[in-house]
């Protein structure tokens, strides 16, 4: 099978395309996980935007502009059905796989041509049943992944220069558009550019330009909605929330054990055990250097589950792929192979599924009395809006206790109690104290709500 797949031949894509359906088939089949906590702030961040709130503004949560406005298309059209998330996942993973591989064919990446890249690409993603669905991440790392083609473009072509690098910093800006924390590529972006692709002072300009242009645009929409002031105050806020860690860096580690060491051995081999080109030399420290900062970037998210590796992905496919070209005893590298695209995702259904019986904690528990009622929930655990809608502002809880800890001026309560008023929830659920405590700012606010319960507030 390992060498089905050095031939170079396109049509091999179809074979990649293949084994893709083939698993998502048994994933479907199988249907082993239940919704996320992550899955439903997507789905309940969509259905708010879709309703004509403003992300960051009149809704407090942590998801980038461009990926609400994703979600609120998708919610308009198909409602909160996770099957087309599903699905639209699996297609942007396959559009990675076929772009990332012909780049590395078109730019001489490797010695010899191959679609090893792309189905190994395809068999990373199933690291995890959450890096399958669309996501925040998935979506920006679709963007990186077509700035670091440009970036590579750069190592090889001998002409002007001024459309890639255009590109490379406006991919990089829809990419913090879907994702902010994404926002920290654009360093790596200047840096690579100017000591390995060589970029002026004129090229560097333009390329910041390209960065700026969907942020810049991303204002103009806040503006035209009277909502920049809330994009100011807010946005910064999802920088500064503790990690919520669903899943330990352990268990990522202990999962991705043997495609760590495929990668290990493959930099070996490549970087000292074969000679390169001068062109090779630059694409393979592009690709290290990216490496670095994407685990770097593992440290600053908020939300701890794989489905924020997306990014490592294509790195890891291309430092595998130099050790199966590398790899002289083929019945050891053809056995790797097989234990790689058949034995990984098969053990990581089998892991997950496991380690989420011990940890629940990521997963969204089911709707007990069968009922549908609009409601905020004031804690991390999502799982009463499953079934239920989302009433009121505040989403991301994290987010919300520091936006209301935060010391603010008239204008800015003013603007809470107008989101507040305008976006009255019928129901409140507050275990910590966190509405009481913001009812006794507003005493007109507080006349219309009664206390039902512990923890519970109801409209009068």
């Amino acid at each position: 099978m390992l060498n089905f797949f050095k031939v170079n031949d396109p049509f091999r894509l179809i074979a990649v395309v293949i084994f893709l359906l083939g698993l998502s088939a048994v994933y479907f089949l199988l249907n082993p996980f239940s919704l996320t906590q992550s899955q439903l702030s997507w789905l309940v961040v969509g259905e708010r935007a879709s309703q004509g709130y403003l992300p960051f503004y009149e809704i407090i949560d942590d998801t980038a502009p461009l990926s609400v406005a994703v979600f609120a298309i998708l919610n308009s059209i198909f409602g909160r059905d996770i099957l087309v998330y599903e699905i639209l996942g699996r297609i942007l993973i396959l559009a990675q796989a076929i772009y990332w591989n012909l780049t590395l064919i078109r730019y001489r990446v490797f010695d010899e041509t191959s679609y090893l890249p792309a189905i190994i690409l395809v068999v990373l993603f199933h690291f995890s049943f959450d890096m399958l669905s669309l996501s925040p991440a998935l979506l920006g790392s679709s963007f990186l992944l077509l700035a670091l083609g440009q970036l590579i473009s750069l190592t090889v072509l001998q002409k002007e220069t001024s459309e890639s690098t255009l590109l490379i910093g406006l991919y990089a800006g829809l990419a913090v558009g879907f994702h902010s924390v994404f926002i920290i590529f654009l360093p790596y972006l200047i840096f690579t550019g100017i000591v390995i692709s060589g970029f002026s002072f004129r090229e560097l300009l333009l390329s910041l330009v390209g960065f700026l242009l969907p942020l810049l645009l991303i204002g103009t929409y806040y503006f035209w909605n009277d909502g920049v002031w809330g994009l100011i105050e807010v946005w910064p806020i999802s920088f500064m929330t503790p990690r919520v860690a669903y899943q330990s860096l352990l268990s990522w580690g202990i999962l991705g054990s043997l495609p760590i060491l495929l990668a290990s051995l493959g930099y070996v081999f490549c970087a000292v055990l074969r000679g390169s080109t001068i062109n090779q030399q630059k694409q393979r420290q592009l690709l290290i250097l990216w490496l670095f900062l994407s685990a770097f970037q593992l440290f600053l998210i908020k939300d701890q589950a794989a489905f924020q590796l997306a990014v490592l992905i294509p790195t890891l496919s291309y430092l595998i792929t130099q050790f199966f070209h590398f790899a002289k005893k083929q019945f050891i590298a053809n056995t790797l192979f097989l234990i790689l695209i058949l034995g990984f995702p098969g053990a990581s259904i089998l892991y997950w599924q496991g380690y989420l019986e011990q940890n629940p904690s990521y997963l969204v528990k089911e709707n007990q009395n069968g009922q549908t009622e609009s409601m905020m929930v004031l804690q991390n655990d999502l799982s009463p809006l499953r079934g239920n809608t989302l009433d009121g502002p505040f989403l991301n809880y994290e987010m919300t206790k520091i936006f209301l800890a935060k010391d603010k001026d008239y204008g800015q309560k003013a603007r809470l109690f107008v989101l507040l008023e305008t976006q009255k929830s019928r129901r409140v659920l507050d275990p910590d104290g966190e509405f009481e405590k913001l009812l006794q700012q507003f005493p007109v606010l507080a006349k219309e709500y009664r206390k039902a319960g512990n923890g519970v507030f109801e409209l009068r």
